[in-house]
């Protein structure tokens, strides 16, 4: 991998330092010269499409002042793009008119959603034309009978999760960014979350996608069926592409019921195989209730305590060495419980816990989530985090957070001294999803390159994924050329090529370009 520049800006926005430009960061990319810069003919024609109350031009994106900057900067102020330009379409047709416009002019354009994504894949790396879907967040339909809903691409996931309360159904997936992240950014990074173990990925979940094509020819696929075969399932294209080929304007998703009974419990244990035991014993006795099984090491609740709860207690006493977090959902309170209760007393009975806690009600449900889901943001108050989510083996998961915390600490770069490292390992042990936060004493870019180097190589040495529901962006295009073979590397530039001939949706993302 090219070695980043060692460069960082001073300058601050809204007390935050701000990052320095992503193509500063990354000196390797070099902005295609069959791109277009922005035109005044250019700024008429999206006028005469939008109303200018959903345009924003600023030809000073650079300036920390500028209103772009929202747009241009990630949440995790990792990458910084320098766009003069975000256009926010209401329907569909206005995307097609935008894309077809700007395929034959060679202009290129981001796909932006809630912007909450953690690998650069909503923000430029130059000065693309942001496209930013927040105003296209209607809910075209929803039938009771089959639990479909279709909805456009802006609607924010919890939001349609309030509007499918009351009709006694949910979403199939819940997201620590669920009160901003919307519902095409979701599909497009192919998110995961919390319950994956229940409902599955989406490549299962949704049905159908509407997606304006590059040239602006809309491919209107919204089946609501369950079941159809007829020739190639072209919306799994789209699922996990990041907006390379396309963008996603409608989705059509099914939706399972919303349970009746939700039970939530947090126990102690003393070591990771422990918590693989755990697990085993979670599918073993609450089989199909169970929804969720999160695990998350001490450090962790050291940092969220610091950051954010700093006068809350731990539900447990003690300091334990992992922390689990186990949900059910079912349609029977009495049959659920009892199963937990069962559960939790083997548990305890075989020593595989060494204590536990039940949430009585619904507060102490959102109580002993707040614990799992506060730790990206607290690591993130106290300082640059760097974040990774990679898969691979259950049995290996923490192992690579225990060499990643050796390895770094003989660098002398996790804070010798303090009650807690900062590199933290937690995730999703029901799907083998591990994340990793850091925030090294001392960071710059060459501690990031660090940290990318040994976490992605040693996934990639043990045969993991290099991401498990991040997606690629930015952050991990440069690890493509190993994480892939030369023959999947070369069917998806032929797919691309295909599709975007002329290389305009969200470049320099997902997949390398040829040396």
């Amino acid at each position: 991998m090219l070695q980043r520049r060692l460069l960082h800006s001073s300058r601050a926005v809204l007390g935050k330092t701000l990052t320095a430009l992503t193509r500063v960061k990354h000196p390797e990319f070099k902005r295609n010269p069959a791109f277009a810069k922005i035109e005044e003919k250019d700024l008429s024609f999206f006028k005469s499409v939008l109303a200018p109350q959903n345009i924003i031009h600023d030809e000073n994106p650079e300036d920390p002042s500028s209103s772009m900057m929202p747009y241009n900067t990630d949440w995790f102020n990792l990458y910084r793009g320098t766009s003069s330009l975000c256009l926010f379409p209401t329907s569909t047709e206005q995307v097609s008119q935008i894309l077809k416009y700007c395929n034959q002019n060679q202009l290129a354009v981001v796909p932006q959603g809630g912007a909450t994504g953690v690998s650069g894949g909503c923000n430029p790396v130059f000065d693309e034309i942001i496209v930013n879907t927040s105003k296209m967040n209607k809910i075209r339909h929803f039938d009771a009978v089959s639990g479909v809903a279709v909805v456009d691409c802006g609607v924010v996931l919890e939001g349609l999760d309030q509007y499918l309360e009351p009709k006694g159904y949910t979403v199939p997936l819940d997201l620590g960014a669920k009160g901003s992240c919307q519902i095409g950014g979701n599909v497009s990074t192919n998110a995961g979350g919390l319950r994956l173990i229940k409902f599955g990925n989406l490549h299962g979940n949704v049905l159908g996608l509407e997606v304006v094509l590059p040239d602006g020819t809309v491919l209107e696929n919204l089946s609501t069926l369950r079941k159809d075969n007829s020739g190639y399932d072209l919306k799994q294209l789209f699922i996990g592409s990041e907006g390379t080929l396309g963008l996603i304007t409608g989705i059509s998703l099914l939706t399972p019921r919303r349970p009746k009974a939700v039970n939530v419990a947090m126990v102690a244990l003393d070591s990771y195989e422990a918590v693989q035991e755990a697990f085993v014993m979670a599918k073993e006795d609450l089989s199909e209730i169970l929804s969720a099984f999160e695990f998350w090491d001490h450090d962790s609740v050291g940092i969220v305590k610091q950051e954010m709860m700093q006068d809350t207690n731990y539900p447990i006493e003690g300091k334990h060495a992992f922390y689990a977090l186990l949900e059910t959902q079912g349609s029977r309170q009495e049959h659920d419980q009892e199963k937990l209760d069962d559960y939790l007393g083997r548990l305890l009975e075989k020593g595989v816990a060494v204590d536990g806690v039940m949430a009585q009600d619904a507060k102490q449900v959102n109580a002993l989530w707040s614990w799992r889901e506060k730790i990206p943001e607290s690591i993130s108050k106290s300082g640059t985090a760097m974040t990774y989510d990679v898969a691979m083996e259950v049995p290996l998961l923490y192992k690579l957070v225990e060499d990643a915390k050796a390895h770094f600490t003989q660098k002398n770069l996790l804070g010798p001294g303090k009650l807690y490292s900062n590199l933290l390992g937690f995730g999703h042990v029901g799907d083998g999803n591990l994340h990793i936060m850091a925030n090294l004493d001392g960071f710059d870019l060459k501690g990031q390159d660090d940290m990318d180097e040994f976490i992605f190589d040693w996934t990639m040495r043990h045969k993991g994924s290099i991401t498990a529901e991040h997606g690629v962006g930015v952050s991990k295009i440069n690890y493509m050329t190993r994480a892939k073979t030369d023959v999947q590397l070369k069917l998806m530039k032929t797919l691309k090529k295909a599709i975007d001939p002329n290389g305009i949706m969200n470049p320099y993302k997902v997949i390398p370009e040829d040396k």
